[in-house]
Formats: C-alpha cells, sequence, structure tokens
C-alpha cells in the first residue's frame, strides 16, 4: 500500500472533460467549484457559460471504526447545460446529454477503480445520477452525482501524541 497516494478527483474529471469528444462536442468547459452554492454562482455569473462540469473542491464525509477503520470522503461532480428558460424539449435533450457525458465518464471511472484498489482505495460501486429541479436554475440544466471514496485510516493509539495518557 503506497500510503502516499491519494485520488484528486477534480484533476480526474478535468482530464475526462477535456479528453471527451462527447464533452468537447456539446461545449463542456470543466471548472472547480466550493459546495453547491459555489456551483450556483458559477451558472450564474458566468453568462457565457454553455455547459460545464465542475467537481465541488469540498467533500463530505467521516470515519467508520468498525472492522478495518476507514476514512469515506464523498466528492459531488455537477453538470450544467445552457438552454432557453421556456424551452422543454430544449431542456429534456440538455439532460439526456448530461446523462450520456455520465455514462462514458463511468466507463472511464469502472477502470479507474481497479487502479485505485491497488492503492487501497475504493470507490464506492454505487454512484446515483440526479437531476436537479428545473426551478433551481432557470434556462439551465442541472445535475450531479457523487463518488464516495474510502481509504484505510491508522487509529493505532500513540501515547506520544498525548500529553496525559488516555484510557
Amino acid at each position: 500500500m503506497n500510503s502516499n497516494f491519494n485520488w484528486q478527483a477534480a484533476d480526474f474529471f478535468r482530464r475526462l472533460t477535456e479528453a471527451n469528444r462527447f464533452a468537447t462536442d456539446n461545449g463542456f468547459s470543466f471548472e472547480q467549484v466550493s459546495s453547491l452554492e459555489g456551483f450556483l454562482t458559477l451558472i450564474s455569473s458566468s453568462i457565457n457559460l454553455k455547459a460545464a462540469v465542475a467537481v465541488s473542491d469540498t467533500s463530505s464525509g467521516g470515519i467508520d471504526l468498525e472492522n478495518t477503520p476507514h476514512t469515506r470522503r464523498v466528492k459531488t461532480v455537477f453538470l450544467f447545460m445552457r438552454h432557453r428558460a421556456d424551452d422543454t424539449t430544449a431542456r429534456q435533450r440538455c439532460l439526456d446529454r448530461m446523462r450520456e457525458l455520465f455514462r462514458q465518464f463511468m466507463s472511464v471511472l469502472i477502470l479507474e477503480k481497479t487502479r485505485l484498489a491497488e492503492n487501497c482505495i475504493y470507490l464506492d460501486p454505487r454512484i446515483t445520477f440526479t437531476e436537479i429541479d428545473k426551478y433551481f436554475y432557470t434556462g439551465g440544466a442541472c445535475a450531479y452525482f457523487q463518488i464516495a471514496v474510502d481509504t484505510y485510516t491508522d487509529l493505532v493509539y500513540n501515547a506520544e501524541e498525548w500529553t496525559t495518557p488516555q484510557q
């Protein structure tokens, strides 16, 4: 196990976005945001933004103390495509394109999952795709998916880390 190995979700999805023909043909650019609020700020303030893959630089997570202690971090990837506000057919086409981009990303992520496991980093095999309500942003279709990443966590007690012994 390489304890210095750390999966960088933003770098991974930046490379995918830039290398994917479907993403390029549909005008997707890569962006990095902080949380859902940062995503909303991005799409609201960038009127020239046609489509985006945005990875949040924040994550949620925790430590599981059962069996093999591990830390779980959940990374969120947002997708966005602009369309005419009053065109529900265009919105549906955008959602269809985002679903296809998600499928293509997952076809590479399944290979990445094997590479990561060699370094004791495990991706949760269940990755759901969620479409965001049409009222979230007028004139843009939005969706997201989350990837849970588990890594071993050393929880061996070390007395040198404490000023007084712990029991």
